[in-house]
């Protein structure tokens, strides 16, 4: 499985951009998808994670309300809508592929994206 992500950019406080994760293979819908951040000098940390279906979703605490994780199994594609965008939401994002474990756990994925750069300015 190869992860592509995409989507970010530099923009003001209160600003949207969407991030992808394009995937390779033809499995895609067979395993659910998350998004971590991490931000200069810290941890990586759980954004939102999606079901194989799509039908079930968690949030982290603090993107709760602000941020809406999807995905197109036609296009093997998971999104990350980023609403109300804070300063504190600059990290580099990551999509990957969940294996097994706590979904909030970086280690219970096994395959990772190359992460994409959200600059949120104040």
């Amino acid at each position: 499985v190869q992860l592509q992500a995409s989507g970010g950019g530099l923009v003001q406080t209160g600003g949207s951009l969407r991030l992808s994760c394009a995937a390779s293979g033809r499995t895609f819908s067979t395993y659910d998808m998350g998004w971590f951040r991490q931000a200069p000098g810290k941890e990586r940390e759980f954004v939102a994670r999606i079901s194989r279906s799509g039908g079930t979703r968690f949030y982290a605490a603090s993107v709760e309300g602000r941020f809406t994780i999807s995905r197109d199994n036609g296009k093997n594609t998971v999104y990350l809508q980023m609403n109300s965008l804070k300063p504190e939401d600059t990290a580099v994002y990551y999509c990957a592929k969940f294996y097994s474990g706590s979904y909030y756990d970086a280690a219970s994925y096994d395959y990772w994206g190359q992460g994409t750069k959200v600059t949120v300015s104040s």
